[in-house]
């Protein structure tokens, strides 16, 4: 049983999400299998689509466009689900953590919660300490998106966010599109406005490679990371101002990683000395890759217990590494506790806070040029190999 969302296209665009019918059809979706998840406090339906490789098993509600389980094989084919979150919708509803879900209309922070853009200054939602943080306190993850295609071991999820929603200008219309291949998912992220809007989607997934089998072994984990440049951050996880020349151009806020515990181009062990001696205990941090709008390799991510393998590749400029520096011990899937440094996140985007940095790779939308960004997780099992 799935249900359809109709929009009521004569109302307002201001108040067209809150105002749709919603009709019961029984449909066969090919490889997608759907149910209802939950109902959200004012009785929107959220449901759990199932998509299933051979070696891959996937989760997603449409609360966030949200990853709500991935179960991959070890190295001895038992899966395994390695993503955080939860069994029920009311702990998604109450989460603060963005597990799984997308996050926008700006993924990251944006400065004191202000921009300028064209002559106009605007102001956004201030909700992480006196920056915006992931597109406001009722962002991206907060909403029901709408489903529009699930078929074919793929899901599309699109959202409508009206002008002044959080703050931001324009009226945007987004889609997320996840695509899952024999040991692969694909994610396109796509987005228009119909007047220039900053934009940098991203999904907050929190991966442990042990599984919720061995989530307490999150220390046996290696990350490496084909990045000779980072983004320091300020006591509010904020770009900073340092200055120097990456791609032939002299930027604030990037820093070299050579002879620091940033540099991840040969794989390093997460060790809790490690996470506990960077700057706000533990990654929170943007690593510059290439600006190009090309595929490129972000990440690769293993576990020594396992033999699990995660490499991400995208065609964005930059990836935030995040080691669950905030988690503090709730209760998720089969009883575990996500305490801190028990999950990372590959968050493939744009560079934090470019709407206020012109040198930053450009991170507005505009009716002409609408947004693009498409990532890829590859699983495997062994070692990393990035050749």
């Amino acid at each position: 049983m799935i249900y359809f969302i109709i929009y009521i296209w004569f109302i307002p665009l201001r108040f067209r999400l809150h105002s749709f019918l919603i009709i019961r059809h029984k449909q066969k979706m090919g490889h997608v299998r759907c149910s209802e998840f939950g109902k959200t406090k004012n009785g929107q339906v959220v449901n759990l689509y199932e998509l299933k490789s051979n070696h891959v098993e996937l989760g997603l509600i449409n609360y966030g466009a949200t990853i709500a389980y991935m179960k991959v094989p070890d190295r001895l084919g038992n899966r395994d689900d390695i993503v955080t979150g939860f069994d029920n919708l009311e702990d998604y509803l109450s989460c603060k953590n963005y597990f799984g879900c997308v996050v926008g209309r700006v993924a990251n922070r944006i400065a004191e919660g202000k921009f300028n853009l064209n002559g106009q200054d605007w102001v956004v939602d201030v909700n992480n300490g006196p920056n915006c943080n992931h597109g406001g306190s009722a962002g991206f993850d907060t909403k029901v998106w709408e489903c529009t295609s699930a078929e074919n071991n793929s899901v599309t999820f699109r959202l409508e966010s009206p002008h002044g929603d959080m703050g931001f200008p324009g009226d945007v219309a987004v889609t997320v599109t996840y695509i899952l291949h024999n040991n692969e998912l694909e994610i396109r992220y796509r987005g228009t406005s119909n007047q220039p809007t900053p934009m940098n989607l991203t999904n907050h997934a929190n991966f442990n490679l042990g599984g919720h089998s061995k989530w307490d072994n999150f220390c046996d984990h290696f990350l490496d990371i084909p990045a000779d440049h980072y983004l320091p951050t300020d006591e509010h996880c904020l770009v900073t101002g340092k200055t120097a020349q990456i791609f032939n151009i002299f930027l604030c806020d990037v820093a070299p990683v050579r002879k620091t515990d940033f540099d991840l181009n040969q794989p390093r062990k997460l060790t809790q000395e490690l996470l506990l001696n960077l700057p706000g205990g533990g990654y929170d941090h943007n690593f510059c890759l290439t600006r190009e709008k090309t595929e490129k390799m972000a990440a690769c991510l293993t576990h020594a217990g396992t033999g699990r393998v995660l490499y991400v590749k995208t065609d964005q400029p930059g990836i935030q590494v995040y080691t669950g520096n905030f988690l503090n011990g709730m209760k998720g899937k089969q009883g575990v506790k996500y305490t801190k440094h028990s999950a990372i996140c590959l968050e493939t985007q744009n560079w934090p806070n470019a709407i206020n940095n012109p040198n930053f790779p450009d991170s507005v939308c505009t009716p002409e040029t609408p947004y693009s960004h498409n990532a890829w997780f590859k699983f495997a099992t062994g070692s990393c190999d990035l050749t």
